[in-house]
């Protein structure tokens, strides 16, 4: 399966990088994976609503244009899976001859609501907030995880 990640700004802590990296590794052995980043826009502290739309917008057009397949938005509103809920849906998808998913992650403010319309599915991994860069670490680290399950592989628990 071809596993897209589509996601606003560069990293650059070392400490994510290397978590990427490592997580990209580990899971070249059961998928094609490939990270889109794209530019995101600076957001002053006090955004009036106008404001953080059009940022929003201007970071999910460039967004979109590395979006294909079956698409899963990362939102806070979205469905909350378990871990082994998350490997079936993606079972599910390879059973029904989805040979790509794209995964999108926002910028700082979340994505636009031209994506989450377009998205075939909303996942949330928690009602919290995470940081958005932190947040590819943690799919990254999940979808390692469901390959595991899936492959009745040991590492899950």
């Amino acid at each position: 399966m071809k596993i897209t990640i589509a996601c606003v700004g560069k990293i650059k802590e070392k400490y994510l990088c290397d978590a990427i990296e490592e997580y990209s590794k580990r899971l070249s052995r059961y998928c094609n994976l490939s990270i889109k980043e794209v530019p995101d826009e600076k957001a002053p502290q006090n955004i009036s609503k106008s404001e953080e739309d059009i940022i929003k917008n201007k970071e999910g057009e460039r967004l979109s244009k590395h979006i294909q397949g079956y698409t899963i938005a990362l939102a806070i509103d979205g469905e909350a899976l378990t871990s082994e809920g998350f490997s079936a849906l993606l079972e599910d998808k390879k059973t029904k001859g989805i040979s790509s998913v794209t995964f999108v992650i926002g910028g700082s403010l979340g994505l636009s609501d031209e994506i989450l319309k377009k998205a075939d599915m909303k996942l949330s991994f928690s009602k919290m907030t995470f940081p958005h860069m932190l947040m590819r670490v943690i799919l990254l680290e999940q979808l390692y995880r469901a390959n595991k399950i899936s492959n009745n592989e040991p590492y899950h628990k």
